[in-house]
């Protein structure tokens, strides 16, 4: 008898180990599941494209990614600090990079007495003109689409829309110059996807707190104005 009362305590712990296991692994499984920043599907890599950009963008390539915030601030004292002209400073760099790649490549013709060191042919594929333009076609379509909706009068709220991002633009561009946007953006490109892999899980939850909030919201705006507003304003006439 005490054994089998023993073996019924030991089936019975063994049972509650399993259900507090089984709880423990639907909870993180049912968070995995919560809501996602912009939709996405799988790790923050994955969603970036998976490339060499990606490996920048999420510091993986640490010298890599500290070059270009390097770059980009020599770039913007440069131009925005210093006052030079956009073009002449172009034509500088350029005329450097040219005269040093004409000496490096000469210098052991001179004094070797040896051939010229072949330099790599730079040529762009046909395939990847092919693509880039079939791209940039369909994105061109797309902006006339939106334009002819707009002009004659097909959709209002686009029209409201597209007014109102046009507007936000201006009032930027009025406190920074192209240079300074340039360079907030390389920066913010370089260190916001890595910050936001480090601390996806805390960024996903409160995002979703606030996604949750303003959806609400939005719900009731959309009831009481948006969805009375007309998507055109020209009516057809009753014959």
């Amino acid at each position: 008898m005490d054994n089998s009362a023993d073996s019924c305590d030991i089936v019975d712990r063994d049972g509650d180990a399993a259900a507090t296991s089984s709880s423990s692994t639907s909870a993180p499984a049912a968070g995995a599941g919560g809501f996602k920043l912009l939709n996405r599907h799988g790790t923050v890599h994955q969603f970036m494209g998976g490339g060499r950009t990606a490996d920048v963008l999420l510091w993986k390539r640490r010298r890599v990614s500290f070059g270009v915030i390097v770059v980009a601030t020599v770039a913007w004292l440069i131009f925005e600090r210093s006052g030079l002209p956009f073009l002449s400073v172009c034509s500088d760099v350029l005329l450097l990079l040219i005269v040093l790649m004409f000496i490096r490549a000469n210098f052991a013709a001179f004094r070797n007495n040896r051939q010229l060191e072949s330099l790599p042919e730079l040529e762009v594929s046909e395939e990847m003109v092919n693509n880039a333009a079939a791209s940039f076609r369909v994105k061109i379509n797309y902006l006339l689409l939106m334009a002819h909706d707009i002009t004659v009068g097909k959709d209002f709220r686009l029209f409201f829309q597209v007014v109102a991002y046009l507007w936000l633009l201006s009032a930027i561009g009025s406190y920074f110059s192209f240079f300074t946007l340039a360079y907030i953006g390389t920066l913010l490109s370089i260190t916001v996807p890595a910050l936001y892999s480090r601390f996806e899980v805390r960024v996903d939850r409160y995002c979703g707190m606030i996604h949750k909030s303003i959806s609400q919201h939005y719900k009731v705006v959309d009831e009481n104005v948006i969805s009375r507003i007309p998507r055109t304003l020209s009516k057809d006439k009753v014959s």
